[in-house]
């Protein structure tokens, strides 16, 4: 194989992107197929897109054709573990767009069955190649920064006015995404939180205030208290809610501390590791010299999109590491899902997830969803790129 052939599954905001990359900037890539529930979608692809390129408007057709080697999954929230699922059957690699799923039930079944089919499986988690991010993790991994004692991340500059969410009766409902800010605007730092840190909290304690500043049906505005099995502890605050917002993630650890904010990352390091101070200083009143350090970090946002899916080319023609591996969605989701379960039962959620009152939980949210009154059952697969 010299060359991977893709095929999109929804080709709204997110797929059209993906498919004009892949054709243009990716290399060892080739379009060779998309599908879309949306005729109007379907007719973009067809002035937009060269003609070699298949169009279906439906998944099973799509799947059957075996125009592809590879399939983007940049669907509604609901349908990425489903699809993923059917793909994988049908003996697919598969790339899906984040968040992996809604609850991590389906994405636990979708895992297994990756798992099962001997194919690639990756997640679009663009974040991974910022510069910012990658050092910070390298620092942490590394032991830089000593055992991590506190993370604390505020992510408040996810402004969204009210006309956004009147823009289509699925946003933010139960039904039509099911989530507001954690599953639509975070997920990539919850990944993010998790992944540079190496680590998942044991227990948590939310806040979510659902339609706080706006007149939706799910979170736009959350604070959340998490504690580590070696005592560490960490906050984490989101709203869309606030104008200006502030991005600041911070994490200590006995050796100092590191800011990333303002596309900067800062360490304040200290000299000697806090506990050994502490056992060694007589003089009462004191505490361990610090350097302030300007990490240096490549400029700009990294390669983004562009960089997963070349990424995931060539691990299926050269055998290169994924940055981001699709299993590794589940670790995210399972942060925003127990907040969900945490505001909702009023109580502390420990991890391991339990995923089944979980779930029973969302279907009572859905089962009330104004967009499932509004189009039916609610059910039914919709593999239109609304996103």
């Amino acid at each position: 194989m010299d060359k991977v052939r893709f095929g999109i599954i929804g080709i709204g905001n997110m797929g059209s992107s993906h498919a004009l990359s892949l054709i243009h900037d990716i290399q060892g890539a080739e379009l060779t197929a998309v599908c879309d529930t949306n005729p109007k979608r379907l007719q973009w692809a067809k002035e937009h897109l060269p003609s070699p390129v298949l169009a279906f408007g439906n998944p099973d057709d799509f799947l059957a054709s075996r125009a592809m080697d590879a399939v983007l999954i940049a669907t509604p929230h609901y349908n990425h573990p489903t699809l993923a699922v059917q793909a994988f059957e049908n003996g697919y690699h598969v790339l899906i767009e984040k968040p992996a799923g809604v609850y991590t039930k389906a994405v636990r079944e979708m895992n297994r069955a990756a798992e099962t089919s001997g194919k690639l499986f990756g997640i679009m988690y663009n974040q991974r190649t910022n510069p910012l991010y990658a050092k910070l993790r390298e620092l942490v991994l590394s032991g830089e920064l000593g055992e991590i004692r506190r993370t604390n991340w505020i992510i408040t500059n996810w402004y969204r006015s009210q006309s956004y969410y009147d823009s289509g009766g699925w946003r933010a409902t139960w039904a039509g995404e099911g989530g507001g800010v954690l599953l639509n605007q975070d997920p990539h730092q919850l990944d993010l939180w998790q992944w540079t840190t190496g680590m998942m909290p044991a227990r948590i304690r939310a806040f979510c205030r659902f339609g706080k500043y706006r007149n939706i049906e799910v979170e736009d505005d959350v604070t959340a208290y998490v504690e580590y099995d070696n005592g560490a502890t960490g906050l984490f605050v989101t709203t869309t809610g606030e104008a200006p917002g502030t991005n600041r993630f911070e994490l200590t650890g006995d050796r100092g501390k590191i800011v990333v904010e303002d596309g900067k990352l800062t360490f304040w390091r200290l000299r000697v590791p806090e506990p050994q101070f502490n056992a060694e200083f007589t003089g009462g009143f004191g505490q361990p010299e610090c350097w302030k350090c300007e990490i240096p970090v490549s400029e700009g946002e990294g390669s983004q999109h562009k960089g997963i899916l070349r990424n995931f080319t060539n691990a299926i023609l050269h055998g290169e590491p994924l940055l981001a591996p699709g299993e590794e969605g589940i670790h995210g989701l399972t942060l925003s899902n127990a907040m969900h379960l945490s505001s909702w039962t009023e109580d502390w959620v420990e991890l391991p997830l339990d995923e089944d009152l979980y779930h029973a939980k969302l279907q009572e949210k859905i089962e009330a969803s104004t967009f499932r009154k509004n189009s039916g059952d609610g059910k039914t697969l919709d593999v239109s790129g609304t996103h």
